[in-house]
């Protein structure tokens, strides 16, 4: 196994050359909105995991995740030749693409956080006008009525205790 401090850097070399290429070198319009966001390198420093995301034409458009699969596989080739080149490492690692789905999770976890705000404000609405079911106060207020609740007679509650 491959030092963790040059696993780390190699990836974050492939990382670099990877997003390079594909912005400046590959004229392929599949990769257009392509980003890569992540690397990560196997033990054996034979295997990088890329994760990328897709952008779409315009705000409003929802990315072409497919197309951008397919396109970087079709310059996967040309891609491990670059990496090769610019790393320098006596075994030029295979590439993975990987969609990246953190976006999806954070988008999704926003509406959640948005419907549990929605439902907070909706409580503290209706909590502004509501009075309370019993008294007022619906707690004992201490030496009112203590005795009320002592028990009758010398030693009374004591069962475990012998009569002679």
């Amino acid at each position: 196994m491959a030092d963790p401090a040059r696993a780390r850097r190699l990836s974050k070399r492939i990382s670099e050359i990877v997003a390079s290429a594909i912005e400046y070198e590959i004229k392929d319009p599949g990769l257009a909105g392509v980003t890569i966001v992540d690397a990560k390198m196997s033990g054996d420093l034979h295997d990088a995991t890329l994760y990328y995301t897709v952008m779409g034409s315009t705000l409003d458009d929802e990315p072409d995740y497919e197309g951008a699969a397919a396109a970087l596989e079709r310059a996967k080739g040309v891609l491990r030749t670059r990496v090769g080149a610019g790393t320098g490492v006596r075994f030029t690692p295979t590439l993975t693409f990987t969609r990246d789905t953190v976006s999806d999770s954070v988008q999704r976890m926003e509406e959640l956080l948005a419907r549990a705000r929605a439902a907070d404000a909706d409580v503290a609405r209706v909590r502004e006008g509501a009075k309370p079911a019993g008294d007022a106060d619906p707690y004992r207020v201490t030496g009112a009525n203590d005795d009320a609740l002592e028990p009758e007679g010398e030693g009374a509650g004591d069962d475990d205790q012998l009569e002679d």
